[in-house]
């Protein structure tokens, strides 16, 4: 049985991120391209899809992992 993942804490949302480029040292805001980023990598990793709820309420680094942890808490 495969076990699944912790949800991302706060240096795993920063860290898949800088995947996509550059971001300044402390920037808290996601951008769109950042947004569409990080649902990937939500996918990949997870297994899981979020509703457009969700996605609204990701607009910094802190929110990510706040709904992030909702979503992956209560879909195990």
């Amino acid at each position: 049985m495969t076990s699944t993942p912790p949800p991302p804490g706060r240096d795993d949302i920063i860290s898949w991120l800088a995947g996509l480029g550059e971001r300044p040292p402390g920037a808290e805001r996601i951008d769109s391209m950042e947004l569409a980023w990080l649902v990937h990598q939500v996918e990949q990793r997870y297994g899981v899809e979020l509703s457009d709820d969700q996605l609204e309420r990701m607009t910094t680094v802190d929110d990510a992992v706040a709904v992030l942890a909702e979503v992956l808490t209560s879909h195990v």
